[in-house]
């Protein structure tokens, strides 16, 4: 019986997540579109707001995080270095040849910038929901965060 329960379980699971993963990446889409900066691509955003998460992030270490190669990141480090947006903050004293990654205030400013138009686009459209609707949102934030995890 519990084996029984458990197969049921799996199959409502996987019925579950065909159903969500398309919707997810929709949404995740539309709030890429709708955010869109001309002049910061998809990647630099992404780095963008690594490095302002943890400031003083090394290149390695970041080309790790986001999977990519390091000759890969260190062009992408460059370019974003040359737009203003990071700096390199001073060699760390236990390996001269490491520098950290640090976001400057114009990098900060953008990825500002960015989440609030991300969030403005998401409350006019929660905003065309019903309060039922709404609250079966809320309610699935939770699991959500925890499977994001």
């Amino acid at each position: 019986m519990i084996d029984t329960d458990r197969h049921h379980g799996l199959e409502e699971a996987h019925a579950l997540a065909e159903a969500l993963r398309p919707a997810l990446h929709r949404l995740y889409r539309q709030l890429r579109r709708e955010s869109d900066d001309p002049g910061l691509s998809p990647l630099h955003a992404l780095l963008l707001v690594a490095v302002t998460r943890q400031p003083g992030i090394g290149v390695a270490e970041l080309a790790r995080m986001e999977k990519l190669r390091g000759p890969t990141i260190s062009g992408h480090v460059k370019a974003m270095e040359r737009d203003g947006l990071i700096i390199r903050s001073a060699p760390d004293p236990s390996d001269r040849r490491r520098n950290g990654l640090i976001a400057t205030e114009k990098g900060q400013e953008l990825i500002k910038s960015l989440k609030q138009k991300r969030t403005d686009w998401l409350a006019s459209e929660l905003v065309k929901l019903s309060a039922d609707q709404r609250a079966a949102i809320r309610a699935a934030i939770a699991p959500l965060e925890e499977i994001g995890q």
